[in-house]
């Protein structure tokens, strides 16, 4: 008896050891500033920049991991029915949130109940009801066969998937949690000054693995060349978003190693007042005329050396039903000719170009490139979370500089950017809401593939946007790092899984 004792608590002092404690602290310097908002899944909007937080506090049912666009995480695995009207998720036994409440299924419900971010409302017209069969299982019941409900669900295209705690929420409300937010991520909230320093610090009882990196800091830095100086002071270990010279000086640096990762994100020119008879912007003469003065190709050497692919879509090719949209040609001279066909052949002053404060560069070299054809413009960049809520908000006119890093496929896209009623979108085209009340009750795969491809011929036709690019996003990490979790993840610009981090042994 005395010798079993023995070797079971050598046997548990072995495995105890061998999931060694979460130690030292990793640094970021974020090229945009710290919003309360990415705090809460419910407010996600079709863009990348949120999920920087939430894989690190929270988590989901499933979502997009390494080798795997649908991981499942708080839910081990889920069933669809043959009729394709149910979906039934099975949660992971043993999973709590930070303040120890365990995650159960009356959390998902709450959780869906109260997303209120991208595509919510036709996302949310589509589920007839949401059952929580027991603590462990939860049914979402299809008002009718819906193809792509595990891509909104599922994948960074929303935050609909994402889980928080109904008890704490109900009790601290949603000003409390954006204070203070609990989740079930492998990262516990510890202090935020806003739009300045988040800091976080290790969850060891973590589902899928405790994490290797103690602390994480993430600073507010929206100046490039201030996270190029703090990569090279070592004050910051991952560094996000360089452009031009400045990711030249990276890739020269010793010590620091440049990294371009592939992603799913698109910027493009939105002409807000196209659907004002009274603007220059409702005669696709002028939309057309403004894509022809653009050199897509020497923006992007001199913007991103050369890593970008030029698009005239506003869809990334990789993601399903993208259609090749075919491209548009730098010919100023045609440009000039459209316009004075227009009825502007002196050109004629346009108005304000919008623009998160992160491209500024790259929206007054558009409008370099417009000044000589006669379509004359003022800038005016916004910090990145007025300016999405403004857009949101319908605040800003004329022309936006905009873009999206969200995951999912053709449809997620254009839902949120081209949709009647969709997140961002001003307006819409009779024939064009006529195609999407077609693709909701598409029975198959097939039919909603051929109908995604004549709405994304009738936005290029219509000159809707100004695609520019399909651009990496580029960044940086220094010496001290081993794991920076750039590219871990497909087509996700940032780094991720966060529990994956590691820093170099001392």
């Amino acid at each position: 008896m005395r010798i079993f004792l023995v070797i079971m608590l050598v046997l548990i002092a072995g495995s105890t050891s061998a999931v060694a404690a979460p130690e030292g602290q990793m640094s970021f310097a974020l090229q945009v500033s710290l919003a309360p908002v990415w705090f809460d899944p419910a407010d996600t909007t079709s863009t990348s920049i949120p999920f920087i937080v939430l894989y690190a506090v929270h988590d989901a049912l499933v979502k997009a991991m390494p080798a795997q666009p649908m991981a499942p995480s708080l839910a081990e695995s889920w069933t669809v029915s043959r009729d394709g009207l149910v979906y039934e998720f099975v949660l992971r036994k043993g999973v709590k949130f930070h303040n120890g409440e365990p995650v159960t299924a009356e959390d998902v419900k709450f959780s869906f109940e109260r997303y209120r971010g991208t595509a919510a409302s036709s996302f949310k017209a589509r589920i007839a009801a949401v059952e929580v069969a027991d603590a462990q299982r939860v049914r979402f019941r299809l008002k009718q066969p819906w193809p792509d409900f595990m891509t909104y669900y599922g994948t960074p295209a929303t935050g609909a998937g994402w889980i928080v705690p109904k008890k704490y929420l109900e009790k601290v409300g949603d000003e409390g949690f954006k204070r203070a937010p609990i989740g079930a991520g492998p990262y516990k909230f510890v202090s935020f000054n806003p739009g300045v320093e988040l800091v976080l610090e290790a969850n060891d009882q973590y589902w899928r693995k405790t994490p290797t990196v103690k602390t994480l800091v993430f600073r507010a830095v929206p100046d490039s060349s201030t996270r190029l100086a703090m990569l090279k002071r070592g004050e910051a270990d991952v560094a996000f978003t360089f452009r031009g010279v400045l990711a030249e000086e990276i890739r020269r640096t010793p010590g620091l190693t440049l990294k371009a990762v592939s992603a799913s994100v698109t910027e493009w020119l939105y002409f807000a007042e196209q659907w004002d008879p009274k603007s220059p912007w409702a005669d696709r003469r002028v939309r057309l005329a403004a894509n022809l003065a653009i050199d897509r190709q020497a923006l992007n050497e001199a913007e991103t050396l050369g890593l970008s692919r030029v698009t005239a879509s506003i869809i990334p090719r990789g993601f399903d039903f993208a259609w090749s949209a075919p491209l548009y040609e730098y010919d100023p001279a045609r440009a000039k000719r459209l316009l004075a066909e227009a009825g502007y052949p002196s050109g004629f002053d346009a108005g304000t170009l919008f623009s998160d404060v992160l491209y500024a560069t790259v929206a007054e070299t558009i409008a370099n490139y417009w000044k000589p054809v006669g379509i004359r413009m003022v800038l005016q960049p916004i910090e990145r979370a007025g300016f999405f809520k403004a857009v949101q908000e319908k605040r800003l006119k004329n022309v936006i500089l905009i873009g999206s890093g969200a995951l999912g496929n053709a449809a997620t896209r254009l839902e949120a950017w081209v949709a009647p009623g969709g997140t961002y979108v001003y307006g819409s085209y009779p024939d064009i809401e006529d195609l999407w009340r077609e693709l909701a009750a598409a029975p198959d795969q097939k039919t909603r593939g051929v109908l995604l491809e004549r709405i994304q011929r009738l936005v290029h036709d219509k000159a809707m946007f100004a695609p520019i690019w399909e651009f990496p996003s580029i960044c940086a990490y220094g010496p001290r790092v081993a794991e920076s979790g750039l590219g871990l993840i497909a087509n996700f610009p940032f780094s991720a899984p966060y529990e994956d981090l590691r820093l170099k042994a001392k």
